[in-house]
């Protein structure tokens, strides 16, 4: 996207954050798409990334690196598809969508598959050294990563079943089911990790 210069006498670029700071997230949209409006893309940029940073680090298990690309290429990918964007969910949800479809293909290429397992016979990843206490970063950190998706759309973000189930090609019922044993999952960690403390 370029950003097209203001003619002498028009108006400087702090104005213009200013202004474009303002704008919903469809009008800054729809500027992107209409017209590549830099200031417009970086307003949206700002605006979504905190949040797009958070999701995919703990998606990824706190892997930074890993976090970095996805958010980087989650943003490639939506400046890219934003002109087809039909806006029948928030931006928020829908950039979130797209880092998730990033990740499990991430998981693909690396010959990963983003599974499910029963949490009673699922383990922790690692065991939790006597005398520490388990934080609820580190909990998700050892969830399986099946887990550990269905409970941040649907826990930290606020996805509905039917968008997490649209989302991963399961039923409502199912995602109900995978959230339900998520939570036990994180439960037993949480109190593994109280009991060393």
């Amino acid at each position: 996207m370029r950003a097209e210069r203001a003619p002498t006498g028009g108006v400087p670029e702090v104005a213009q954050h200013c202004v474009t700071d303002e704008l919903t997230d469809r009008e800054l949209a729809d500027r992107v798409a209409s017209h590549g409006d830099e200031a417009a893309f970086r307003a949206l940029y700002r605006r979504h990334t905190p949040t797009l940073h958070r999701f995919v680090l703990r998606l990824t298990g706190g892997n930074t690196a890993q976090a970095e690309d996805l958010t980087q290429e989650t943003w490639l990918r939506a400046a890219r598809g934003l002109g087809r964007f039909r806006w029948k969910s928030a931006f928020r949800t829908w950039l979130l969508g797209i880092a998730l479809n990033q990740y499990r293909e991430l998981a693909r290429r690396d010959g990963r598959r983003i599974t499910f397992v029963e949490a009673e016979r699922e383990a922790p990843g690692e065991a939790i050294e006597p005398g520490r206490r388990m934080d609820l970063e580190r909990a998700l950190q050892l969830l399986p990563p099946g887990f550990r998706t269905v409970l941040l759309l649907h826990d930290v973000e606020g996805f509905t079943h039917r968008e997490i189930g649209e989302q991963l090609g399961i039923s409502d019922g199912t995602c109900k089911s995978r959230l339900h044993e998520a939570r036990k999952a994180m439960r037993r960690l949480l109190t593994a990790g109280m009991e060393t403390a």
